[in-house]
């Protein structure tokens, strides 16, 4: 009876939650080498770096987009490392600003909104209102966690047996199609079911709060609701201006506070002289360190991001979730076993779609008939 209704569930869930899988795990591939096609594809994302040149400092690179831009509040920059541009976010625009770091030469003006950004909606909310899609992709991604467990109790061989064993692990690509489909969705779910559990669970934790407590929980933090982020308390406003600011919290970062990457920050540029100063940096393998600055003191905060190693177990794992989710964890080789393992994903609704169809449209095979003997006529 548990064997049937987990049958029954696997079915179902899967046909409920099938296109909303495919086209989370398509867009999944296409964006795990986000990074990489764009450095490959886009010539703006990188800068010749003239003979014995430095890194410019936030404020000459500044002053270089607020002449091609005049009147247009700066938000930030990101210095993205040797070799590359920085680029500058303006406030209420679609459109980054890539500067030659070297040079201060305004490299191009691109609109944010390009073929990633497309496939990254279409992963987040699917295309739909924000608050409505967000919450269909994040009930789907549940019912696919479910039906991950539901499929490794089918996968469980009932004997483990060669046989079995052969039917469980390899796909007999001799065989028909119907075969082969059954193999695909069986033997190739069952290679791809840890990462597929990962990004399920990683996934789940972006969607709802609730799951994310219970995963804190279940690695050993506290089980209490996470405190909502409240106003910074800062000793005064500032004596500089916004760019001084941002030029000594540049050099203090990349000289003092930065263990990872250090050509690779991103520095705010506050609007108020009493607002916390926010800068980025240690971005290495889907991890950052997120920093605020007092206005008055330009000391770190108390509530800045400590160093990943200087963390507890569960805000260790809680921090590296969106790294997890989308295989950047290990470099580029937990990427590679990230796409496969999304392109299988994608394929499986397929697969148990045509499994389903299949036994529909079995017809039954015809009773043989038994032949009556012929009754023997007397003559007597």
């Amino acid at each position: 009876m548990f064997n049937k209704i987990n049958a029954w569930l696997h079915l179902w869930l899967g046909l409920a939650s099938g296109i909303v899988v495919v086209i989370l795990s398509i867009t999944g591939c296409v964006l795990v080498f986000e990074q990489e096609i764009k450095s490959l594809s886009y010539p703006w994302l990188h800068a010749e770096q003239p003979a014995n040149a430095r890194i410019l400092a936030p404020s000459i690179l500044h002053k270089a987009v607020e002449q091609a831009l005049p009147g247009k509040h700066i938000e930030s920059v990101w210095y993205h490392g040797a070799g590359r541009t920085a680029h500058f976010n303006v406030h209420e625009s679609d459109s980054l600003v890539y500067v030659n770091p070297y040079t201060a030469e305004v490299i191009a003006m691109v609109d944010d909104e390009d073929f990633f950004h497309f496939m990254d909606e279409g992963h987040r909310h699917l295309w739909m209102p924000r608050a409505i899609g967000r919450q269909v992709v994040g009930w789907s991604t549940f019912i696919f966690f479910l039906l991950t467990l539901s499929g490794i109790i089918l996968w469980w061989p009932k004997k483990w047996n060669k046989r079995s064993r052969d039917q469980s692990f390899k796909i007999k690509w001799n065989a028909k199609f119907k075969r082969v489909n059954y193999d695909l969705h069986n033997v190739l779910g069952f290679y791809s079911l840890l990462i597929a559990l990962l990004m399920a669970i990683t996934g789940l934790v972006m969607s709802f709060s609730w799951f994310g407590q219970g995963v804190y929980w279940l690695t050993g933090g506290e089980n209490k609701a996470r405190q909502k982020r409240q106003k910074m308390e800062v000793s005064g406003p500032s004596v500089n201006t916004s760019l001084q600011n941002a030029d000594i919290i540049w050099h203090k970062v990349v000289n003092e506070i930065a263990r990872y990457n250090k050509d690779q920050v991103i520095i705010h540029f506050a609007e108020e002289p009493d607002e916390a100063i926010y800068a980025c940096t240690d971005m290495i393998k889907g991890f950052w360190r997120d920093l605020n600055f007092d206005p008055l003191t330009l000391e770190l905060l108390p509530n800045s991001t400590k160093r990943l190693e200087d963390m507890k177990f569960p805000d260790q794992v809680r921090k590296l979730n969106y790294a997890i989710h989308v295989g950047a964890i290990g470099g580029l080789s937990t990427k590679i076993l990230y796409f496969l393992a999304s392109l299988i994903c994608a394929s499986l609704p397929i697969t148990g779609f045509y499994i389903w169809w299949g036994k529909k449209k079995k017809t039954k095979k015809p009773k043989p008939t038994v032949k009556q003997p012929k009754p023997v006529i007397s003559t007597t």
